[in-house]
C-alpha cells in the first residue's frame, strides 16, 4: 500500500464543529462553509479527482444524500456520468436493486439500467465512518456489472477505527484506490491518499 497526501487545507479549515448536532456527545462537522468557499470547494473537487483523471471512469457514484452534493462535480471533472445511489422508496420499484448496508437495516438502490456491465465507476461520500454504505454500494454496482474504481471521500473519521476492515474489504479489488480529501474529521493535518496494491 502507497500513502501519499492530497488533502486541501482550505477544505479543514472550513469546517467547524457544532456541539449541539446532531444530539449530545456526537461531533458533527458543518460542511456549508467549504461548499459556499469557492475556492475551498474547487480545491477539494481537484484533490479528490487527481487520482483519477486519466483513468477512463465510466460514472460516479454518489451515496444519498451528500454525495449528491460531491458527486455531480467530481463527475463533471471526469467527464464522466452520475448515478444517484438512493434510500428506499425513492425510485420506482421494478427498475431497481437494492443492497443492505453494514451496520444498518437500511436499503440502497440504483436503476437496473443505471450501469452497463463493465462501466469504470467511482463510489463517493461526504464521509467514511464504517465504510458499511460505501461497500454495499460497491456490492450494489458490482451486482449489475460495474469494475470498481475507486472510492472518494471527503473526510474519514478514523477514531472509529475502520482501517482494518475497509483494508480487508477493498484488498480484493486490486486496481481500486481511495481517497479521502482530509483525515481525522478535519483534524491535525492532512488526510492520507491510500493506494491498495
Amino acid at each position: 500500500m502507497q500513502t501519499h497526501n492530497c488533502g486541501s487545507r482550505c477544505a479543514q479549515e472550513a469546517h467547524p464543529r457544532d456541539p449541539r448536532l446532531p444530539k449530545k456527545g456526537i461531533l458533527f462537522y458543518d460542511i456549508t462553509t467549504l461548499l459556499k468557499d469557492k475556492l475551498g470547494f474547487a480545491r477539494l473537487i481537484d484533490a479528490l479527482s487527481e487520482n483519477y483523471i486519466g483513468k477512463e471512469i465510466d460514472l460516479v457514484l454518489g451515496m444519498e444524500a451528500r454525495g449528491f452534493i460531491f458527486g455531480p462535480a467530481l463527475a463533471y471533472r471526469l467527464n464522466a456520468g452520475f448515478v444517484p445511489v438512493r434510500k428506499p422508496g425513492k425510485l420506482p420499484p421494478k427498475p431497481s436493486k437494492s443492497a443492505m448496508t453494514w451496520n444498518t437495516q437500511h436499503a440502497l438502490e440504483v436503476h437496473k439500467d443505471a450501469i452497463a456491465k463493465g462501466q469504470r465507476v467511482l463510489i463517493v461520500d461526504d464521509l467514511l465512518a464504517t465504510g458499511g454504505t460505501a461497500v454495499a454500494t460497491a456490492e450494489l454496482a458490482s451486482r449489475l456489472g460495474a469494475r470498481i474504481a475507486g472510492f472518494a471521500f471527503v473526510v474519514e473519521l478514523d477514531f472509529l477505527k475502520v482501517a482494518t476492515n475497509w483494508q480487508n474489504t477493498t484488498s480484493s479489488r486490486s486496481s481500486t484506490t481511495t481517497t479521502k480529501a482530509a483525515g481525522p474529521a478535519f483534524g491535525r493535518g492532512h488526510g492520507p491518499c491510500q493506494r491498495l496494491s
